[in-house]
Formats: structure tokens, C-alpha cells, sequence
């Protein structure tokens, strides 16, 4: 009896477990990669599972939302009595997100979802694949540059909403193809009245994305997709005041900073330029 107590304690004393990045900032995602040795891991309220690897790793993928407050955190890898295997410690920091105005007419301010639209896209965001699809980097889903970027606290016509944005909204002409980020199972493909063209990919173990205000829908719920694929047009159905498109990512349902996942994307803006120094004035010294 001792010698089995022994082999579990020094098996919980010997689990492995890596996460990346480590500081984080708001809104971006952790990679949990270990020996397997965890099913779950815990941090604040938040509960994740490990999925199996092709390699006899397990990989988990801990979402810190928007809204988390920056301060240190206890990651908990759990085993599958819930006991605790390994503590890693955690830093969030500050994203420091800005403020955005946008503008839109009353018509498109007037748009509400329908009660069955905000079931449809809260089930998609809950429902877990046990099969991986997904290969990082993800792959932008159209060339053009951001307009919007993740997590701006939102104004619309001037006036604060309360809500931030949960994804990026990159510029694109009517009509330009859009290609699935990473191969995966379509489960929403269909006209949503806030979206507009909305297509939504479940790439599997905790990885989703959505697409919205297509002019065009080009992919079928319960298709298999591969990275690269067009799965829609770009246009500026829904909630949308030209076009554009929305897209965010989701690991396990909650929003995440899609520009984590592809890297690289640009504002369509210029940064402003800091004022100019300013000259000190010559004294003369005694």
C-alpha cells in the first residue's frame, strides 16, 4: 500500500507540463503542452480539457478573455480524480486595448438577432471535437490590412456599447474570396440577421473560427474544409457599415486575438506620429 502511494505522489511530483506564452497579455491564448499525465487544467473559474497528441503529448488551450484583470494567476493541471498534478504560475498583463468609433446608419443600429441565431452561435462556440484539424500558424482568411483590431472597447455613432470587439475586421472588396484559416467541420453556414453571411468552423480540440457579413456563402454545414479553402465572398451583410470582413477565434468559446494565431497583420492606418520635440533654450551659465 506505502509503495503505491509513493508511485502516485511521485508521479504527480514528476508531471511535466510547459505553457506558452508566460506573461500573457488580455486576450490572447496559452498553449498547455505536457506528458499527459493532467485530463484538465484550472485557472481562476475556468476549467479546460488536454487532448491527446500525435506525438504522446496533451495539449490544452486556456483562453485569458479581454476582460481578465492583469495580475498573477495559478494555472492547476488537474488529474482525473481532480486532484492537482502541477501549479504553473501565471502572468496576465494589461493589453492596454483603445477606444473605436464606429459609424452606422439607423437601420443597420436597428438589426437584432433572433432568440434561435444566439442559440445557434452559443451552441458552435460550447460543442468540443475530439479530432484535431488544425496546424498553426493559422492562415489569414483575406490579404487586406485591419481596420478594426481585436478587443477595441466599441462606440457606435459616438456612443460607448458596453461590449468590445471579438475579432479582427480586415478590409476586402465585394465579392473577394474567403479562405478557411485551418481545415475543420463547417457547422454553420446560413444568413444570420446581426452577421449577416456567416460561416463557422470547428477546427477541433478547443479551436473554432467564424466568418460574417458575406455577401455570398460558399461552404455546406457538416462539409469537411481544408486550410485554404473558399468558404465565402467578402460583402457588408448584417450589422455592417461597408465591406468588410469579420472573423474571430474562438478556443473553448471564448473570443481570442485571432492576430495570436497568424501574426503579421497590419492596420490600414497609420500610427500617429509623436510631437516633435520640443527645443530647450540656450542660458547662459554662470
Amino acid at each position: 500500500m506505502r509503495s503505491f502511494l509513493f508511485l502516485i505522489s511521485a508521479t504527480a511530483a514528476f508531471a511535466q507540463y510547459q505553457v506558452a506564452p508566460n506573461p500573457i497579455p488580455q486576450g490572447d491564448t496559452l498553449r498547455v503542452t505536457g506528458d499527459g499525465s493532467a485530463a484538465e487544467a484550472r485557472m481562476g473559474e475556468r476549467t479546460i480539457r488536454f487532448f491527446p497528441q500525435k506525438d504522446g503529448s496533451s495539449l490544452g488551450l486556456m483562453p485569458v478573455p479581454v476582460l481578465e484583470k492583469p495580475g498573477d494567476y495559478k494555472l492547476d493541471l488537474l488529474a482525473k480524480d481532480g486532484s492537482v498534478v502541477q501549479t504553473i504560475d501565471i502572468e496576465v498583463q494589461d493589453a492596454h486595448f483603445a477606444t473605436q468609433n464606429v459609424v452606422l446608419s439607423k437601420a443597420v443600429t436597428e438589426l437584432k438577432a433572433k432568440p434561435e441565431e444566439v442559440d445557434l452561435t452559443r451552441a458552435f462556440r460550447k460543442e468540443l471535437l475530439e479530432a484535431r484539424y488544425w496546424e498553426e500558424p493559422l492562415e489569414a482568411p483575406i490579404n487586406g490590412c485591419l481596420t478594426s483590431p481585436f478587443g477595441v472597447q466599441r462606440k457606435n455613432n459616438g456612443k460607448l456599447t458596453g461590449d468590445y470587439h471579438a475579432g479582427l475586421d480586415q478590409r476586402g472588396k465585394e465579392g473577394d474570396p474567403i479562405r478557411a484559416v485551418a481545415a475543420g467541420v463547417v457547422k454553420i453556414a446560413r444568413p444570420l440577421t446581426m452577421q449577416g453571411g456567416t460561416v463557422g468552423i470547428n477546427h477541433g480540440q478547443g479551436l473554432e473560427s467564424i466568418y460574417m457579413h458575406m455577401s455570398k456563402i460558399d461552404a455546406t454545414e457538416g462539409a469537411v474544409v481544408q486550410k485554404g479553402d473558399v468558404i465565402g465572398y467578402v460583402g457588408h451583410t448584417g450589422h455592417a457599415n461597408g465591406p468588410h470582413l469579420h472573423w474571430s477565434v474562438y478556443a473553448n468559446g471564448v473570443p481570442v486575438n485571432p492576430n495570436q494565431w497568424v501574426g503579421g497583420l497590419k492596420s490600414c492606418y497609420a500610427a500617429p506620429k509623436p510631437p516633435p520635440a520640443k527645443k530647450r533654450s540656450k542660458r547662459t551659465q554662470h
